[in-house]
């Protein structure tokens, strides 16, 4: 299926939301088209000043994340009362543990971590005690629970590939709607459908991707080749907002 890529690089500046709007006096709300440099030059600070507050390890940033501007902690380090903290997308563990003021290898012992993959939704512990599990945040039910499985966040099992991700819509110019595999989108644009190279991974595959969820490998695409995908989305928005990023792959079958 021909389509238009709605990727936009981290280091592209959109005209007129280069700076958002700021959370505080002292944290800023990425905005679409945001660059680390943009965002130093705002608060007066510098880019390797933004990137050691906020425990960054290269300058990609993405939209909706919150960033201190003053030297403090960003919204990573932002856990709950019992010393917790739900992964957001594009968290990594040196960001979390920088936030929190740990290593990262304390954080995996902590949380019984056998590698650095983490996914949006997991609860991790940051102060040595164990995560609640979903039976302890909902003790009504245990009763009628009981005869089910524990429901975990471990992560999914498979071949995993470093991958570069960029995002499109059903719509977009010259687009059929219609993917390589038959799949309407025009009737469905929630559905979670990859564009992807065939010679890595095969068409109709079922696959988790870090930060977009489980979907279809299920189309194609002339600038598709190696080691990228190219996710579909509903709106155009949400195309621009996704960018370009470097996520997880794993196939699941």
């Amino acid at each position: 299926m021909k389509k238009q890529m709605m990727a936009l690089a981290a280091t592209t500046v959109i005209g007129g939301s280069l700076f958002g709007t700021a959370a505080s006096a002292s944290t800023y709300t990425i905005q679409p088209g945001d660059t680390l440099w943009g965002i130093s030059q705002k608060n007066g600070t510098t880019v390797d000043q933004l990137k050691a507050a906020n425990g960054l390890s290269s300058d990609m940033i993405y939209a909706g994340d919150t960033i201190s501007t003053t030297g403090s902690s960003n919204s990573t380090s932002a856990s709950s009362n019992n010393g917790t903290y739900t992964v957001k997308a594009g968290d990594t563990l040196f960001r979390i543990a920088s936030a929190h003021g740990i290593s990262v290898n304390s954080l995996k012992s902590i949380n019984g971590l056998s590698s650095d993959r983490i996914y949006p939704g997991d609860v991790l512990s940051t102060n040595g005690s164990a995560a609640p599990t979903a039976a302890a945040s909902a003790p009504v039910a245990q009763t009628q629970q009981a005869a089910k499985p524990a429901q975990t966040t471990s992560a999914p099992q498979g071949n995993t590939i470093a991958m570069t991700a960029t995002a499109y819509t059903a719509d977009c110019a010259g687009c059929s709607g219609v993917t390589a595999t038959g799949i309407d989108l025009r009737n469905d644009r929630s559905k979670k459908v990859v564009a992807v190279d065939p010679n890595v991974i095969p068409l109709g595959s079922r696959v988790y991707v870090e930060g977009y969820g489980e979907a279809i490998a299920g189309d194609t695409g002339g600038a598709i080749k190696g080691n990228r995908i190219d996710l579909h989305v509903a709106t155009t928005d949400a195309a621009t907002s996704w960018g370009v990023r470097t996520v997880n792959v794993t196939i699941l079958d």
